[in-house]
């Protein structure tokens, strides 16, 4: 496997008309295999909130928890770039409020970038953090922190106005200093558009495949969340079933007795 992926080389995949390929990722071992398979960037979404803790939504999550978990991941990976999300309350208020977040979330977890959620809302924002060199990546469309404004998980940038605003809200992120922009829960036509209009890499989410790159949440993409299922998600494992038939195969042994056999103990 080469070395770590970088802003630049980003920047480069995308003019190259190369693919950018993401997931989320929330612990070492799956990190781990994550990063084997090649995969370009590993975001620590703010998604645990619901695929690892159960919440109904991402807003309960924590920066201590969002730090707890990027620094297992970045344990995990050697090739990805790890990007960790700044959770709801950490990204707003003053510029410097939202560094000292970022910065915990850099030293203390280790990973190389952080991702924010808005778009001309947050533009300052991103600046004031890009202008003191701490990577960004932004999030504009659906953003999941906002689902209580949107009313639900619904897709956004449908008709010219919404439409403008989303355009609007990634060439403002752009401009800041963003390397990268997530377009979350937006129509595949303007999608393309915004990818056809900015210079960095746009990575999509129920997007279209117009994009520069494309992420899935991890738990969706392997079956095992079985909570909300988004229609643009394609589950390339059933997991949760495969988990359920192992661990009922252990489960009877156990009661029947035929696990452990001789061969899982030791000698005298």
């Amino acid at each position: 496997m080469s070395s770590r992926v970088t802003l630049p080389e980003l920047g480069r995949m995308k003019r190259a008309g190369q693919r950018i390929v993401s997931v989320t990722a929330y612990d070492y071992s799956m990190a781990r295999l994550f990063d084997q398979a090649g995969v370009d960037i590993l975001l620590v979404g703010d998604s645990l909130g619901m695929v690892i803790q159960g919440q109904e939504n991402t807003l309960p999550v924590t920066l201590d928890q969002m730090i707890y978990h990027a620094a297992a991941v970045t344990r995990g990976a050697q090739h990805a770039l790890v990007t960790c999300d700044l959770p709801f309350g950490a990204c707003h208020g003053a510029g410097e409020r939202v560094m000292d977040a970022a910065v915990r979330v850099l030293k203390e977890s280790g990973c190389q970038a952080v991702k924010l959620e808005g778009g001309v809302r947050m533009a300052e924002t991103i600046r004031y953090l890009t202008e003191r060199h701490l990577p960004v990546m932004a999030h504009v469309g659906l953003t999941p922190q906002s689902v209580h404004v949107f009313g639900g998980f619904k897709v956004q940038g449908r008709g010219e106005e919404q439409a403008a605003r989303v355009l609007e809200d990634a060439e403002a992120v752009a401009e800041a200093g963003a390397f990268a922009v997530i377009l979350e829960g937006i129509p595949a036509t303007l999608a393309s558009e915004v990818t056809a209009r900015l210079a960095i890499p746009t990575i999509g989410i129920g997007a279209g495949a117009g994009c520069d790159g494309q992420v899935l949440v991890s738990y969706d993409l392997l079956g095992l969340f079985e909570g909300i299922q988004p229609r643009f998600v394609k589950r390339y494992l059933e997991g949760g079933e495969a988990i359920r038939e192992a661990v009922g195969r252990f489960a009877r042994e156990v009661r029947e007795g035929t696990f452990p056999g001789p061969e899982h103990g030791f000698d005298p």
